[in-house]
Parts: structure tokens; C-alpha cells; sequence
């Protein structure tokens, strides 16, 4: 696997580093579940049921959930016609049927449209379209890309052990 992974600026604006600490997070994502056959993306780290197939979709769904259905107000396949109510974990369900080019081909798409919805707000402070379903406070970009961060730390986390389990790969 390689390490060469973009780094956010160590004396950027607010905007560069929140969206340097992003792509260093997606690429450390797709360094620890790259390469993968359907078989070993389907792996799970037992007792978790987690795998880094789901992980992949999970990801691309939150992408499009945070960047798309928040901030756009803007609802894309596949997650559209899915019946959450029967499956509140569809997305990491899901993955089993899927190859790894149609995983890493939505998981790509998904990276592609949430850069141009960022690239679209002038500033962070851009109000997103939706509210918070809790309180119905105003969501900002700011917000929402702490947010994802957070969401790759913690993801990252668990494909790191989950793919040192399948090849013995490690790596920070």
C-alpha cells in the first residue's frame, strides 16, 4: 500500500485546512481499502460484522447525505429509492452484491459531486438547505465539513484493523 497521501497546510486559511485534513482523510480511506477483490471487501473483523465493502458504500452514502441532501438539498441514486425503514443499514448491507468497481466507481462519484457543492459555497459559513431534524438549527459548511472529518477519523480507524486482518497491510 502507499502512503502518499495529500496533508492539509500547517499555516493555511480555515477553508484549506478543513478541506486539506478531508482529502487526507479520503485518501487514507481509499489507501486502506484499495486493491481488494469482492472477496476479501467482504471480510469482517470478528465480532464486528463491519467490512470494508460497506464501508465504502457507507461512505459515499454520507457523502451524498451531507453534501448533496443537507447542504444542496439535492436527493441522488441509489440512496433515493431505498426503503430505509426496512434496512436502516442498507448501505453497509448492500455492498455484498456489488463489485469492487461499482463500490469504488459510486464511492468516486459521490467524492466527485460533494467537491463541486463545497466548491460551490462562497464561505464557510454558508447555510445549508436543511436543518437539523433534532433542534432545527442551521447546519453551516463548517460544520458539515468538521463533521465528515470526524466520519473519516473514525472509519479509518476500523479499516485500518479490519485490512491488517486481511493481508497483515498496516500503516498510518
Amino acid at each position: 500500500m502507499s502512503a502518499d497521501r495529500p496533508h492539509a497546510p500547517y499555516a493555511g486559511d480555515e477553508r484549506a485546512t478543513l478541506l486539506g485534513f478531508l482529502d487526507h482523510h479520503r485518501a487514507t480511506f481509499r489507501w486502506k481499502a484499495g486493491g481488494l477483490d469482492r472477496d476479501q471487501l467482504g471480510r469482517s473483523l470478528p465480532p464486528s460484522d463491519l467490512t470494508l465493502g460497506g464501508m465504502v458504500k457507507h461512505l459515499a452514502f454520507v457523502e451524498d447525505w451531507w453534501f448533496g441532501q443537507v447542504l444542496r438539498g439535492v436527493e441522488s441514486e441509489p440512496w433515493a429509492s431505498v426503503d430505509w425503514r426496512a434496512d436502516g443499514d442498507w448501505d453497509w448491507h448492500s455492498a455484498a452484491d456489488d463489485t469492487p468497481e461499482q463500490l469504488w466507481g459510486l464511492y468516486d462519484e459521490t467524492v466527485r459531486r460533494s467537491d463541486l457543492a463545497v466548491h460551490d459555497c462562497a464561505s464557510l459559513d454558508h447555510v445549508a438547505a436543511r436543518r437539523t431534524h433534532r433542534t432545527d438549527e442551521q447546519i453551516s459548511l463548517r460544520w458539515i465539513l468538521v463533521h465528515m472529518i470526524e466520519e473519516y477519523a473514525r472509519h479509518n480507524g476500523h479499516a485500518d484493523l479490519i485490512r491488517q486482518s486481511i493481508d497483515g497491510e498496516v500503516g498510518q
